[in-house]
This record gives structure tokens, C-alpha cells and sequence, in this order.
């Protein structure tokens, strides 16, 4: 799916325009481009984008995801300063800052996102800032790190029920996902997950996932439908309507979720900072 850039009355470059020469003139990766995320005009078009570091090879490869496959390129060591840089001439409120998965190297890459996270914050100390983050394995080491940056939302994605696991995302793991959530609640962060629809899941399947989400102490839910990126990835079983989105929010929020953006074209990083704005003034 495409989508195309807004542009202002008599060429005035728009806000998306603005947030693509930044992104490409540092030469940095945003997962709203990597991943043809569906949202991609409206979000940069609102001046947010959701910086991908670690270059734009995954070392992993799952059914549903656009981003390539293959032996990543070396970390670029300046990283860390362009995505401060970016954030601060854009003028970000929030930032969401993501990365592709980094198995082959022996921390996950931890180091090299907590260096990130660490720089952005340094030089944008008002703008809040969201981490979707892989699982680094499920350790523990590698996940202190990214907690020991206080990121105000701590986002892991489950993506699917546990029976697709090993067809969709085959070489990560359920539990292991549910731990993250719960750990990094544990430690004390405001956690966030999501899931795709349309796959093949049963909706009982989708309840249970999200009820093992809300005993991890998840507090933030994304539901949204999967769109089929190219012939090659996994097929599209399902459009799932409205009416379910609506009953799954409900029945999310009936557990305890503190917020649930549920839809179609829902995505992790959807309506992010004004979720957190949401959060923050009902604690007053």
C-alpha cells in the first residue's frame, strides 16, 4: 500500500516532507518506510516518525514483516548522535525509537540501542520517548540496559497467537515474548504490546494472548489487521470486522488495560504520543 506525502499550498514543503528530508538527509531508517506501514502519511504528516537504528537488515525473518532479511552491515557508531540530532531539529514531543533484530551480535545489540536511547534523551530532555523493542533473547543483562534509560513506554510486540508462532515468527518465542512485558514491567516501566489480526487465529485464541498480557501487567494494547506486504509472505486468511476490533478493546480494557487502540489500521507505534499524553493527565 502506498501512501502518498502531502504537499502545502503554493510548494511549501509540509510537516511529512520535513520529517523524509530529515530521515533521509542523516541517512536513517524509520520502520514507517522499512515496514510500508499503512499510517505513514498521517504520522509524518503530524511531524512523528519511528526511527529504526540498527540498520535496515533483520536477522530474523517473520511471516508478516516487509523488512529484508539477510546479514546486516556493521553498526554505524554515529548513529546514536544523527537520531538526537534529527529528533532535535524536528522538534519531537515523542519519539518512538525502534530496531530490527541484531542475533548476530553477542549482546543483541543492547549496547548499541541503550546508546540511542541515551544520546536522544540527552539532547531532547523534554521529549518523551517510547521504545519498541526486540526481545534480546529474553536476558536479562541485555534488557537492563534498555531499562536502565527510563524510557516512559516500554513496547515488546507479541504479533500472534502462540499456535502460529512457528509459521509466523519462527524463530522467536511466545513465552519468552511474555516475560519481557512482565520483566520490564517488573522493573518498573509503563509496558505496551500489540497484535496483528488475520493470519488464521481464532478470536478465543486472541483473548487468551491478550489475557496473558494483562497477568504480565502490560498497562498499553495495539490490535490491528494485517495487511499482506507481497506474494512472498504469509497469506492473508482474514479481514476481520469492525465489530471485533470493538469487542477485543472492550474486553482488553475489562481486564485492566490502562489504554487499547484497536482497528484496522492500528499499528504498534499508532496515536503514540497522544496516548501517552492521554496517560499521563488522568494521573492528574
Amino acid at each position: 500500500m502506498k501512501v502518498r506525502l502531502k504537499m502545502d499550498a503554493g510548494d511549501t514543503p509540509s510537516t511529512a516532507t520535513r520529517v523524509k528530508d530529515a530521515v533521509h538527509g542523516a541517512r536513517l531508517h524509520t520502520v514507517c518506510e522499512e515496514a510500508s506501514c499503512p499510517n505513514l502519511g498521517h504520522c509524518w504528516n503530524q511531524g512523528t516518525a519511528t526511527f529504526m537504528i540498527m540498520g535496515e537488515t533483520c536477522t530474523r525473518r517473520c511471516g508478516f514483516c516487509d523488512i529484508n532479511t539477510a546479514r546486516p552491515s556493521m553498526l554505524d557508531p554515529r548513529e546514536a548522535e544523527k537520531t538526537a540530532t534529527a529528533v532535535q531539529q524536528l522538534g519531537l514531543k515523542h519519539v518512538v525509537i525502534t530496531s530490527v533484530d541484531r542475533d548476530d551480535l553477542k549482546d543483541c545489540g543492547s549496547r548499541h540501542f541503550a546508546a540511542v536511547m541515551r544520546r536522544v534523551r540527552e539532547l531532547n530532555p523534554k521529549t518523551t520517548m517510547e521504545v519498541l523493542i526486540p526481545d534480546f533473547k529474553g536476558v536479562t543483562e541485555h534488557l537492563q540496559r534498555i531499562w536502565d534509560e527510563k524510557p516512559e513506554i516500554l513496547n515488546h510486540n507479541v504479533e500472534t497467537v502462540p499456535s502460529l508462532f512457528r509459521t509466523i515468527c519462527p524463530q522467536s518465542n511466545y513465552q519468552t515474548s511474555i516475560e519481557v512485558i512482565r520483566q520490564s514491567g517488573a522493573a518498573g516501566l509503563l509496558t505496551k504490546s500489540g497484535l496483528i489480526l488475520g493470519l488464521g487465529e481464532e478470536i478465543a485464541e486472541v483473548r487468551g494472548v491478550i489475557a496473558d498480557l494483562a497477568q504480565a501487567g502490560c498497562g498499553m494494547l495495539t490490535i490491528g489487521q494485517y495487511l499482506q506486504p507481497s506474494p512472498k509472505h504469509a497469506p492473508l486468511k482474514s479481514y476481520v470486522p469492525l465489530e471485533v476490533f470493538d469487542e477485543l478493546k472492550e474486553y482488553a480494557l475489562g481486564l485492566g488495560f490502562r489504554h487499547v487502540e484497536s482497528g484496522p489500521l492500528v499499528r504498534s507505534s499508532y496515536h503514540a504520543g497522544e496516548s501517552l499524553d492521554e496517560l499521563l493527565k488522568s494521573r492528574g
